[in-house]
């Protein structure tokens, strides 16, 4: 199923900043679109941007870091998906896919869906041009359910087995990954032998709840002890 193009999460305080950092007026910046890029845009159109009343599209965001000497990422809040990033990153499409190694066509249709579909190389590539975290990637390669079941599969049942399909979605280290799970699985194990010990507490159904609590945030649990590096 393909997904509808989306404009970047656009940070209008930060457009506004930036113009008047530059002493210039919106008619200034429309101008500068208009000159340097071709783009037709009022400056009443910049005004609703900056008020974040509408955002701009990715050639417009493009064209406006370019008129207010700043790169992309600074008129963008926290980028999710992929296409955030890149163009966060400031790379064209056609670019990022010759530098992962995909034709552009296949590259572009991954961005469209939100399924990253690369092997282990071009995932690695991907990460680094694109400066993202183990986390960032998981989330805007559209893999974060997969990470979830994985996760908590392995907290339930032996956690050995999950290694080599963890490894092979996220960009951690071995080492890091295998101590990462045998920590989860320690504290989720103990939970459930500590809640079912108070006999008062509900029995099952205060261990059921204490395992759905547990479960419900094991991504975030997960990826705080990748980040200690415990």
């Amino acid at each position: 199923m393909w997904l509808v193009h989306s404009s970047p999460p656009f940070n209008a305080p930060a457009a506004r900043r930036l113009r008047a950092a530059l002493g210039m007026a919106p008619g200034h910046v429309a101008y500068g679109l208009r000159a340097q890029y071709g783009l037709l845009v009022a400056p009443e159109t910049v005004m609703a941007w900056e008020r974040g009343e509408i955002p701009p599209n990715s050639a417009e965001l493009t064209a406006l870091a370019g008129v207010l000497w700043c790169s992309p990422a600074e008129l963008l809040a926290e980028p999710v998906t992929l296409r955030e990033h890149r163009i966060a990153r400031g790379v064209a499409p056609e670019e990022l896919a010759r530098r992962i190694g995909l034709e552009a066509g296949a590259y572009q249709k991954m961005e469209d869906t939100g399924r990253w579909k690369g092997n282990d190389r071009q995932s690695s590539t991907l990460a680094q041009v694109l400066g993202l975290t183990a986390a960032q990637f998981v989330t805007a390669t559209g893999k974060q359910d997969e990470l979830a079941e994985l996760l908590r599969n392995a907290v339930t049942t032996r956690w050995q087995a999950y290694v080599k399909p963890l490894a092979k979605l996220l960009p951690v280290a071995k080492p890091q990954l295998e101590r990462a799970l045998e920590l989860l699985h320690q504290d989720y194990q103990s939970r459930m032998v500590a809640t079912l010990s108070w006999g008062g507490a509900g029995g099952d159904a205060g261990s059921g709840d204490a395992g759905r609590e547990f479960l419900a945030d094991i991504v975030d649990r997960f990826w705080g002890l990748v980040q200690e590096g415990r």
